[in-house]
């Protein structure tokens, strides 16, 4: 059994005791913490901690962290690093004044990526989804979620997941997969929803489930996409199939489609640039039952920075004494970065949260998201080490503040 020994910790941040497994409203302005601290790792796994005149006298590794922040790594709840190439000629197009929706009907945007995709071979995609993984934990990420999507075929979407698979044999970070089908309708279907909902929901659903390759199902609920009725069926689907919702939803327009991944037991809602008070209420439906049955808010700031978007209303969303989480949304088209400090940074800029806000929603609050709250997000006894040693720093604030900057010295997994 091996023991690391982290001293001297100027501030042990993200306190929790067990069984907390989000935090919501008011609540999210509170980060514990202890100052002059320890923590013991042992086997892979928080052991103690508390203050530094309490520690260990010895262990087998032993990390001076003076001046320093400990804290949980990131859990970032929402990306799409499998993919190839890249999309920066689109980047220019929106330089000039060209919109997403405008980009994608010129044949560009998720039908551009899965064209890629499919000239692109399997040990391919998993090399250049491994240097994005890897280039995460460097910023602090220890656990991801990866969505499929840019296949929009029987073959391309198991492709897909198949190296999803591959990355979780591989990599340390806790990884999820989910299956993102419904991403957008091929350029062959597109008068023909039928006939691609009957590759999604009769052939590819019951081989995903037969080889467990996801762990959760997503629709793009979006005009020009997937309608919320659509959307209703797939997830029905989903479930039946042992597949939990996470949903994009209300990112251009509000077409329902909070109230159709509520009504399945989402366990997130992601994107949410606009949201109505409808909205706020079906979330709001299963406050004061257990909250191990909430469905989270998701908040990807760093695809409202790339797109001139609206952010999320993430006070009025905290203020109804919701959760919020966020997530880096890392995709080659409107979120090319898998930088969750840099999020954190937007969420205070843009749309008013604390730096004890952020971190609890990309933390805790990203775990449970992808259903690995019990495991990670808070520093608490008998929770997975995964954790961040910042580089010295003179407050929380200054993660945040120092935008641009990776704060980042080291990070822990197990």
């Amino acid at each position: 059994m091996k023991s690391v020994l982290i001293r001297k910790i100027k501030s042990l941040a993200g306190i929790r005791e067990t069984g907390v497994c989000l935090v919501r409203g008011a609540e999210m302005k509170t980060l514990h913490s202890i100052e002059n601290a320890f923590l013991l790792i042992e086997n892979g796994v928080i052991k103690n901690f508390g203050r530094n005149d309490d520690a260990p006298e010895r262990a087998d590794e032993v990390i001076d962290a003076t001046g320093k922040f400990v804290l949980p790594a990131w859990c970032d709840s929402h990306t799409h690093i499998v993919y190839a190439g890249s999309r920066e000629s689109e980047f220019v197009d929106k330089i000039n004044g060209l919109s997403y929706e405008e980009i994608a009907a010129r044949g560009g945007g998720i039908l551009n990526s899965a064209k890629r995709l499919a000239e692109t071979s399997e040990e391919e995609l998993f090399e250049s989804a491994w240097q994005r993984l890897e280039g995460m934990r460097s910023n602090g990420t220890g656990a991801v979620e990866i969505k499929s999507g840019y296949g929009l075929s029987y073959e391309g979407e198991l492709k897909m997941l198949r190296v999803i698979r591959k990355l979780k044999e591989k990599s340390s970070l806790t990884i999820k997969a989910t299956f993102l089908g419904a991403h957008a309708y091929p350029a062959q279907f597109k008068t023909n929803h039928e006939g691609y909902l009957k590759i999604l929901l009769e052939e590819l659903l019951p081989i995903i489930a037969d080889e467990g390759l996801a762990d959760f199902i997503d629709v793009f609920c979006e005009e020009n996409y997937f309608s919320a009725a659509e959307t209703d069926r797939i997830l029905e689907a989903g479930v039946k199939h042992g597949l939990q919702p996470k949903v994009h939803v209300n990112q251009f327009n509000i077409l329902g489609g909070v109230g159709v991944s509520v009504k399945h037991n989402a366990l997130s809602v992601d994107h949410l640039e606009h949201i109505s008070d409808e909205d706020i209420v079906a979330l709001k439906t299963v406050v004061g039952l257990p909250t191990n049955n909430m469905t989270m808010p998701v908040a990807l700031p760093g695809c409202s920075l790339f797109l001139k978007i609206p952010y999320t209303p993430a006070r009025k969303i905290i203020d109804a004494g919701l959760p919020l989480a966020l997530a880096t949304d890392f995709n080659p088209g409107s979120a090319p970065s898998g930088n969750m400090n840099l999020v954190n940074s937007l969420a205070c800029i843009n749309m008013s949260m604390t730096p004890e806000e952020v971190i609890n929603a990309s933390t805790l609050n990203g775990a449970y998201a992808m259903n690995v709250e019990e495991e990670l997000g808070s520093i608490t006894l008998g929770k997975k080490a995964n954790l961040i040693i910042t580089k010295p720093v003179s407050s929380l604030a200054m993660l945040p503040y120092s935008f641009g900057d990776n704060p980042v010295a080291r990070t822990i997994i197990g």
